[in-house]
Parts: structure tokens; C-alpha cells; sequence
């Protein structure tokens, strides 16, 4: 937990509280059903939490912005950042129904209300967001197809509406055709070695 406040100081004391109580509740949820790999669950806020949270170093969501968050697994990067950003709605979709029970459960226990999740491709979800997260679930060129005209055209947030992806490694070939990309490296905001290769990748969409 030390790591999150390390980084994001200014919580309040329902955030802090929040992220606080995630440990033992994934603990807790593993044992049952494996949404975080055995070597991953000890190191929960480093690499997953805090990995979820570069999204918001990148940016800061603007009040009652919509937020998809694609292939989510156990809730990330969505649950984080809806710790982070109450006032922004999450939607969670996954194709896996059981990883779903686990983030509905989290979400309750930790008093999440800007939190929803439907199990299902994401192709299928027929619904506009601001932005597009995700953690590398497939290629860029593959992404961008699944979620084609599911960004909104009203803008409200400093960044174009569209993807930001988590992603690490080298991203060279797979993102050569996108003219407008960025790639935004994690250790330019996080010193631990984990961040090293680690990237937001943001890509700005054309609406719907």
C-alpha cells in the first residue's frame, strides 16, 4: 500500500481505505478462483494496481467521463482507477463470467458505485466511452478493430477521446501504422525496475 501513496499522495481517506482493504480481498477471492497469477499476488500494488494507475499519470479523467475497460480480468486496470476517479463512470467487460463475480464482489466490499461489469465480447457491446483502457489483451491493430466506433464524439477530458493501452516492450513494428500514437513510458513517472520497458500507449479514435 506504501507504493500507491508513494506515488499518489493526495488520497483521501475513503481511497486510502479502498485500496487499503484490495490485498486481502484478492488473497481471499484467489484461493477460490485465479484472477491474479500465484507469483503476481504478492506483489498486487506494484504490479498490478500501480501498473493500472500509469493510466492516470498520463491523464486525469474529467468528471463524468465514461471509461470501457476491455478483457479486465480481475479488474484492472478498471477497479483502481475508479478508486482514483469516483466521479467517472467504469465499465468492465469480460469474456471470462467467474473473473466478473470476483471484481462484483470487490467492488461491493470496497463501496465502489462507478463500477459495472457485463459478460461479453467486447464486439457486442453496442455503447460510446470517452476513452478505451486496457492491459495488452492482443495487438494494437487487433484492438482497435473489437472496439471500433465505441468512442464518443463530445470531448470533456485534455487528451482526444480513445485507447490508452498498457503495454510493455518493444512496440515499434506493431504500432508503425498509426500516424497519431504516443507511447508514454511508465519509468518517466515510476522508478521501480518493473516499469522499465512498461508503456501508455494512447491513441486517439474517430467517434462513432
Amino acid at each position: 500500500m506504501d507504493i500507491i501513496l508513494k506515488y499518489f499522495p493526495d488520497l483521501n481517506d475513503t481511497q486510502i481505505n479502498q485500496f487499503d482493504a484490495l490485498q486481502d480481498l484478492y488473497n481471499d477471492w484467489n484461493a477460490k478462483i485465479n484472477v491474479v497469477s500465484r507469483k503476481d499476488i504478492d506483489e498486487l500494488y506494484l504490479r498490478h494496481v500501480l501498473h493500472s494507475l500509469g493510466i492516470a499519470k498520463v491523464i486525469q479523467f474529467s468528471d463524468n467521463s465514461s471509461i470501457l475497460d476491455v478483457g479486465t480480468g480481475g479488474g484492472f486496470p478498471g477497479i483502481p482507477l475508479a478508486i482514483l476517479f469516483p466521479n467517472c463512470q467504469f465499465h468492465l467487460v469480460d469474456s471470462i463470467n467467474k473473473k466478473l463475480k470476483v471484481i462484483n464482489a470487490v467492488s461491493e466490499a470496497i463501496g465502489l458505485t462507478n463500477v459495472r461489469t457485463t459478460h461479453s465480447r467486447v464486439e457486442a457491446i453496442d455503447e460510446t466511452y470517452d476513452f478505451i483502457v486496457s492491459r495488452a489483451v492482443t495487438a494494437m491493430p487487433e484492438f482497435t478493430k473489437w472496439v471500433k466506433g465505441k468512442v464518443v464524439k463530445r470531448q470533456r477530458n485534455a487528451l482526444k477521446n480513445g485507447i490508452l493501452y498498457l503495454k510493455g516492450g518493444n512496440l515499434t513494428e506493431e504500432l508503425r501504422s498509426y500516424t497519431t500514437v504516443k507511447a508514454y513510458l511508465l519509468s518517466d513517472y515510476f522508478e521501480e525496475d518493473f516499469f522499465e520497458t512498461k508503456k501508455v500507449i494512447y491513441l486517439p479514435l474517430k467517434y462513432k
